[in-house]
């Protein structure tokens, strides 16, 4: 569907994003297609995170923090400093526990740095395995808050909602096809910081969705921002509590989507990286 398709939007001055001939994975029409992705894969990359972090480890478990202090400083009225915004070059982290980065400076930078990266983790495909998810909620959250929120976790994805979105009991895409899940950071901030938490917002771009020829949710892209109370405890930042908005996010480019064997090929390609301030 054009943007020239949707009522009122005039196609004059706006990006088209070029689709290939026929609908993509071979699904039913590419109407049904996006609203059935935009339905259910939307769900999978934001609002089951929502609702099992934001209904219970926001449950009191830190007073969180009221003294602004962003990074970097203010150049004129309202508007960030350059140095607000560029890549510090300093690296995050040198070591991984259980394949997720640890260690991160006790610091507004380090705290940044842990962020984007439990972002990335917390949007992995991991996190639809009931194992996987025990052991990621262990390693980033708060005791306290990872025993809340395990059980809510374990609800939220149940095997009827896993179902929903064409996967198995253990998080698994139907055979010949791949579930892909994946945040993207694309940058973070400071909000405020004092002794007991320090807060930071994560800009991130998602994708998600199954590829597959029999796939009725292809993987689409989803922007949001996540914001996180991370606590220093036991030499690393822990997650007290979280919660997200949608956006902010831009106009479509001008791109030609990809197929289903191109998407699971990439995915399979292309690895990830260790996100630093």
């Amino acid at each position: 569907m054009s943007l020239g398709d949707e009522p009122g939007y005039p196609e004059t001055g706006h990006t088209r994003t070029r689709l290939p001939e026929g609908d993509p994975y071979g699904g039913a029409s590419r109407r049904g297609g996006r609203s059935s992705s935009r339905s259910l894969v939307t769900v999978v990359g934001v609002v089951v995170l929502l609702i099992a972090a934001i209904a219970f480890a926001n449950r009191g478990d830190g007073n969180g923090s009221s003294n602004s202090a962003g990074t970097g400083g203010s150049s004129s009225g309202n508007q960030p400093a350059a140095s607000s915004t560029s890549a510090s070059g300093t690296k995050p982290v040198e070591t991984k526990s259980g394949g997720i980065p640890s260690g991160f400076a006790h610091d507004t930078q380090g705290a940044q740095s842990a962020a984007a990266n439990y972002a990335v983790t917390l949007g992995s495909t991991g996190m639809y395995n009931k194992e996987d998810r025990h052991r990621i909620v262990d390693s980033l959250y708060t005791s306290t808050a990872a025993t809340r929120l395990q059980s809510a976790m374990d609800a939220a994805y149940s095997t009827d909602f896993l179902g929903k979105l064409g996967l198995d009991a253990n998080g698994n895409p139907p055979k010949g096809s791949t579930f892909v899940s994946r945040t993207v950071p694309v940058g973070t901030e400071v909000t405020s910081s004092s002794d007991g938490a320090t807060v930071v917002a994560v800009w991130c771009n998602s994708l998600s969705g199954i590829a597959g020829n029999s796939s009725t949710t292809p993987v689409t892209s989803n922007w949001f921002t996540v914001t996180m109370t991370l606590n220093w405890s036991g030499g690393d930042w822990k997650i007290l509590q979280s919660s997200q908005t949608s956006g902010p996010a831009p106009v479509t480019g001008d791109g030609t989507v990809s197929g289903s064997d191109e998407i699971s090929k990439a995915v399979e390609e292309f690895g990830g990286f260790t996100y630093a301030r």
